[in-house]
């Protein structure tokens, strides 16, 4: 697959295609986060994959191993940190972006698929290449239920991140933004909450994507 850039003609993933979906780590260039996933659909309106149960994938860990979320919020974001290799052993995620939208939804099921819950993830525009796409999380994000309640999530993390210098002030107030227009969204329960994506199961003979050596690699337009 080939993403041909502004000006050019998009070519979208085929259903069952494999991909990654990165983020970039706070304050740096590398890659700290990366989920190999199924593309469920691809077009000019929704970019829709699943991450199945399973999954090997890449996350953040303190320099000596530990969770981050074992180590103290006002130091959490200072120490030293480094990646691992683990599996996604909780039930999988369908994860929904719309092109150009900073935020993704997520959807999580109970065992059973018993529908938990939407997650609006605050973040950069997904950047697409052609092993997948990219993005950078922005701490902030919003929790919304099966009754439509919804509540904001992670506002402490969001306000050290400022504190520690991981983002400026004016930064800040674009993802605030960004999340007002989410939950503007949620209010008038349009797309994707509206469209029963809970509703949706994965193709069971799909593979569980394997992670590639090569998971940290970065895009062609990106490394000349």
């Amino acid at each position: 697959m080939t993403h041909v850039g502004t000006g050019g003609a998009a070519a979208f993933w085929e259903p069952g295609q494999q991909i990654l979906w990165r983020y970039r780590e706070n304050g740096g260039p590398r890659f700290h986060i990366a989920r190999p996933v199924t593309v469920v659909r691809d077009d000019e309106e929704l970019l829709a994959v699943w991450m199945a149960p399973g999954t090997q994938c890449v996350k953040p860990v303190l320099a000596d191993g530990r969770p981050l979320h074992q180590e103290p919020l006002h130091t959490r974001y200072t120490k030293p940190r480094s990646v691992v290799t683990d599996r996604w052993f909780g039930t999988g995620v369908l994860k929904l972006a719309h092109p150009g939208r900073p935020w993704s939804v997520w959807l999580f099921w109970d065992p059973g698929w018993q529908f938990k819950n939407w997650y609006v993830n605050l973040e950069e525009p997904l950047a697409r290449w052609d092993g997948g796409v990219d993005s950078e999380d922005h701490f902030l994000d919003i929790c919304v239920y099966p009754d439509r309640s919804w509540d904001w999530r992670d506002e402490d993390e969001f306000a050290q991140a400022q504190q520690d210098g991981l983002m400026d002030a004016s930064a800040a107030e674009r993802v605030r933004e960004a999340g007002r227009s989410a939950v503007e969204v949620i209010r008038a329960w349009g797309s994707p909450f509206s469209d029963g994506w809970q509703h949706w199961r994965p193709d069971p003979s799909w593979a569980v994507p394997l992670l590639p050596e090569d998971w940290d690699r970065m895009p062609a337009h990106l490394s000349t």
